[in-house]
């Protein structure tokens, strides 16, 4: 097997955030757990996954603080993992990624559901890169540029 390269310390947070979501099963177990799966077996049969890779991603997972273990909510002797504030905070990536595969997948009319809002029933609407002022923002129409560096203060 390949070794993978590790992006942990890259400086572009890019690269830092597939260090602990650049795997499909991965992103793949989040949607689930977003939506509510929390048993080891549940995932399995929502994904087909072998026990042993979602093992590993669900270890992954846990090491990134993405998930955590909580008693089961049956009372029942079993763990459950649920989603930190971190790994609730992956909802608008996986969003972005249905919302272009809804977009520019070859056969869209395959795709079997849609994001709505529960409350009122109606489709989600597409997320946009906003200005501060509130203008929306292009690719051509940012840019990066070095963060302030922090200043040591000698004792």
């Amino acid at each position: 097997m390949v070794k993978r390269t590790s992006f942990e310390g890259d400086a572009c947070p890019i690269a830092r955030s597939l260090e602990a979501l650049g795997d499909w099963w991965s992103l793949l177990i989040i949607r689930e757990a977003l939506f509510g799966v929390r048993r080891f077996g549940e995932f399995q049969n929502k994904l087909g996954m072998a026990k042993n890779i979602l093992a590993a991603r669900l270890r992954s997972l846990l090491d990134h603080g993405i998930l955590e273990t909580a008693p089961a909510s049956d009372g029942s002797a079993y763990q459950e993992y649920v989603l930190t504030p971190k790994g609730r905070g992956t909802f608008p990536i996986l969003v972005a990624l249905r919302q272009w595969s809804e977009e520019f997948d070859d056969r869209p009319e395959e795709i079997a559901t849609m994001l709505v809002d529960r409350e009122k029933g109606r489709p989600v609407k597409k997320l946009e890169m906003r200005a501060e002022d509130g203008r929306l923002l292009t690719p051509a129409e940012t840019t990066l540029k070095p963060r302030p560096s922090s200043r040591r203060r000698s004792a």
